[in-house]
C-alpha cells in the first residue's frame, strides 16, 4: 500500500483519497487515472452550459462568498430535463469504472428522485480538490435526480468525527449548503477548523484539535446562532444522524473519500472513473441507467 503523503500536501492529492484504513502520515490507497487527466481537469476556453467554470481549480481559488453567490444565482434559472435516455456503449464497466452495492441500500436521504450521493469530510484534502467538481456534478443532474451529501468519520486523528457533527447540525440548522464553500476555507485556508498545527509540521495533539464551538463560529457567518448551534450539535438526533451515516458508509462499502454513491446501487471514486470530468459523466450515466431500470 502507498504511503500517505502528509495532509500538508493536500493540492498534490487532488486525484486521491483520503482512505478508512489510513494512520496519522499515511497515504491513502487510491486507483489513479492515467498522466492525461491525473493533474487537474480539462479547462474550457467557454463556460460549462450550467453557468459555471469548467476548471474546479479556478473556482476553488475564489473567495467563498463570490463562489456561493455564484452557485446560488445560477440556481434558480436552471431548468434541468430529465435523465437522458440509457445507452450502453461499452464505455463503462462494471467492477472496473463503477462497482454494484450488494444488496442495495436505502438512500442517504428520504427524497424520492434518484440520488447522487458524495461521502466526504470537510478535513479530506482530496475532497477538497473535488468540491468544485460536486458543485458542476449537482448541476448537471437531470430534474429526476438530486445530489445529496453525506459526511464520514473514519479519520479521527484529523477531527473528522466533529466535522461530520458540524454538517449535521448545520443541515438541521439549515446553513450546511450555503456554508460548504467557508467550511472547506476554513480547514484549508484560514486554518480555522484545521486539524495540522500551525508550523505545518504535523498534527495537533487529540485535546487540541478545533471543537464544535470553533465551527459554530464558521458557521455563525452563514447565519446560525452559535449558542443554538452547539445546543445542537449535542442532541441525541445528530447523535443519531452520525450513528445512521457510519452505518451507511459502511454498507455501501466506502474505504476512501471523495466517493459517488449512486441511489445506493452503485459506487465509484474519481481514479476509477478516470478524472474529474469523467466523474460527471459516469454519474449522470449511472444515473441514466437507474432511471431506465436496468
Amino acid at each position: 500500500m502507498l504511503k500517505r503523503l502528509p495532509i500538508l500536501c493536500a493540492a498534490l492529492l487532488a486525484l486521491a483519497a483520503c482512505s478508512h484504513d489510513s494512520d496519522t502520515g499515511s497515504a491513502p490507497a487510491s486507483p489513479t487515472p492515467d498522466s492525461a487527466t491525473a493533474t487537474a481537469p480539462a479547462v474550457d476556453a467557454a463556460p460549462a452550459a450550467n453557468g459555471t467554470s469548467a476548471n474546479p481549480s479556478a473556482a476553488a481559488s475564489a473567495p467563498a462568498s463570490a463562489r456561493t453567490a455564484a452557485v446560488a444565482s445560477s440556481a434558480p434559472e436552471r431548468t434541468a430535463p430529465p435523465a437522458a435516455p440509457f445507452v450502453d456503449n461499452g464505455k463503462w464497466v462494471e467492477g472496473k469504472n463503477y462497482f454494484r452495492i450488494e444488496p442495495a441500500q436505502p438512500k442517504a436521504t428520504s427524497t424520492d428522485k434518484i440520488e447522487v450521493t458524495e461521502v466526504f469530510s470537510y478535513g479530506c484534502p482530496a475532497c477538497n480538490q473535488f468540491h468544485p467538481v460536486v458543485t458542476q456534478l449537482a448541476a448537471s443532474l437531470p430534474s429526476d435526480a438530486v445530489m445529496a451529501y453525506l459526511p464520514a468519520s473514519f479519520i479521527p486523528q484529523e477531527n473528522w468525527p466533529m466535522l461530520q457533527r458540524a454538517y449535521f447540525t448545520a443541515k438541521a440548522l439549515g446553513v450546511a449548503d450555503k456554508c460548504n464553500d467557508e467550511m472547506y476555507d476554513a480547514v484549508w485556508k484560514s486554518g480555522e477548523l484545521s486539524a495540522m498545527n500551525q508550523a505545518g509540521s504535523g498534527l495537533k495533539p487529540r485535546d487540541a484539535l478545533p471543537t464544535i464551538e470553533d465551527a459554530a463560529k464558521v458557521y455563525a457567518k452563514c447565519g446560525a446562532d452559535p449558542k443554538e448551534f452547539v445546543a445542537v450539535a449535542n442532541s441525541f438526533s445528530i447523535n443519531t444522524q452520525m450513528k445512521r451515516a457510519d452505518d451507511l458508509i459502511k454498507a455501501y462499502g466506502v474505504t476512501g473519500t471523495p466517493t459517488v454513491i449512486v441511489n445506493g446501487k452503485y459506487r465509484f471514486d474519481v481514479g476509477e472513473a478516470g478524472g474529474y470530468p469523467q466523474t460527471i459523466e459516469l454519474a449522470n450515466w449511472l444515473v441514466s441507467k437507474e432511471a431506465a431500470g436496468k
